[in-house]
């Protein structure tokens, strides 16, 4: 009978299908990820809030309840200056719950089937988004008493820094649109379109200068399309801190020892953008990157992001590989950060060669990457004999300046000794 009533259940269900047309657009409405534990089991930590929930996932967790009470009083902040009252942000956000709601995969039915709750969540937690990337633009001293525990001198410097990692966690997310929504009706839809993402890249990366992004999904999105797009070092010198695959042989990269012991060398590239690594004429360039305690949670969000979201690209994932295939241990990471490529502010190179190692678990490379060009080109650079040879001619006697002195004295010594002996059998 059980048999019988799954049956008649699945023909019902074949009657109701939706078109092909449909089904893309719903899962293009598809954005903020629930990560699986198949990924999080590798590090649980990275994944989690650790001081405040953005949107359903992580709402009312115990350990981030406390700051509750602080997104209450940016709220009546936000409303105090915006001179609006609360019904108009709830009006416009109630015109789009729907597609909201639709943002999240999945969506608890607690959610689901309580959209006054999920609004007031987010008018609640977007206004104290838009009150912290308004905190790095704007003086708030007209706006909060000096000693508030967030947005204060004080709060910049202990507590933000915790808030903008918990701000770039994949599950942490909330919809760019509901950020749009609010913005638009606090300021009577006079902000560009671009208003939003220089605040988030503001926030984000202090001094980057990136062009128009088109339509973002979230300050997840955002932040690694900065990390996409060409920039100049030059201009974005003080940018604040971000924070084994499988494949066949041509596909794995020696490490950088053993690459420079061939005679590769090793430069910054003019860009910060990741997807800027060439090879050429035995010189790889690699953008500089900036290492510190978050660089690991804020890389395994980013691919997290790839993974989940159809389209959304893979180039992080495929940068954390080839860097990965480059570093085996510190040394690998000293000769890097020696050439202007890796910035190490976690103090131990150690410390960094086992965090790409551990990057890079249960990631595979994609075979259409631009970087299995680059991949190949090394290694036949790599395996050529005279390129080794000559590598290790060069760092055997070129080294140093009395290197050089003493290799052309024995040069010049030897062919004296052949021009005499040349002599004395004539």
């Amino acid at each position: 009978m059980a048999e019988r009533n799954w049956v008649i259940e699945v023909n019902e269900k074949l009657k109701t299908m939706v078109d092909a047309s449909t089904e893309i657009s719903q899962w293009k409405k598809r954005s903020i990820y629930k990560v699986a534990a198949c990924v999080t089991d590798l590090n649980k930590k990275a994944y989690r809030p650790q001081i405040v929930s953005l949107g359903p996932y992580h709402h009312g967790e115990a350990h981030l309840k406390a700051m509750e009470e602080h997104k209450q009083r940016a709220l009546l902040h936000f409303l105090k200056r915006s001179g609006k009252p609360v019904e108009s942000f709830v009006n416009s956000l109630e015109q789009v719950v729907e597609d909201l709601k639709n943002s999240y995969d999945p969506l608890d039915l607690r959610w689901q089937n309580d959209s006054e709750g999920f609004l007031q969540m987010m008018i609640l937690d977007g206004c104290f988004v838009l009150e912290i990337l308004k905190s790095s633009a704007h003086s708030y001293e007209d706006y909060y008493v000096h000693n508030d525990p967030i947005f204060s001198f004080h709060g910049t410097l202990y507590i933000i820094p915790y808030i903008k990692r918990d701000m770039l966690m994949l599950e942490n997310q909330l919809p760019m649109l509901v950020l749009e929504k609010l913005v638009a009706v606090e300021t009577n839809n006079t902000k560009d379109e671009d208003y939003l993402t220089k605040l988030i890249i503001k926030f984000c990366s202090t001094g980057t200068h990136v062009s128009s992004m088109g339509k973002c999904l979230h300050i997840l999105d955002v932040y690694r399309k900065t990390l996409l797009q060409e920039q100049s070092p030059e201009k974005t010198r003080h940018r604040h801190r971000s924070q084994s695959s499988g494949g066949d042989h041509d596909h794995i990269t020696p490490t950088a020892t053993e690459l420079h012991e061939a005679g590769i060398q090793f430069r910054r590239s003019k860009s910060f953008c990741l997807k800027n690594i060439s090879f050429k004429h035995g010189v790889l360039k690699l953008p500089p990157v900036l290492i510190d305690d978050a660089s690991e949670s804020l890389f395994l969000n980013l691919m997290a992001f790839e993974r989940f979201h159809v389209g959304a690209g893979n180039e992080i994932t495929c940068y954390i590989i080839f860097m990965d295939n480059l570093i085996d241990n510190e040394k690998d990471v000293a000769l890097l950060q020696s050439s202007g490529i890796i910035d190490n502010v976690m103090g131990s190179d150690k410390a960094v060669a086992k965090m790409f190692n551990s990057l890079s678990k249960d990631i595979t490379l994609d075979p259409e990457s631009d970087l299995i060009f680059v991949h190949k080109q090394v290694n036949k650079y790599w395996r050529e004999p005279w390129n080794a040879w000559r590598g290790n001619l060069m760092h055997t006697y070129f080294r140093n300046p009395w290197s050089v002195i003493s290799l052309m004295a024995a040069i010049f010594l030897f062919a004296l000794t052949i021009v005499q002996t040349v002599y004395s059998i004539i």
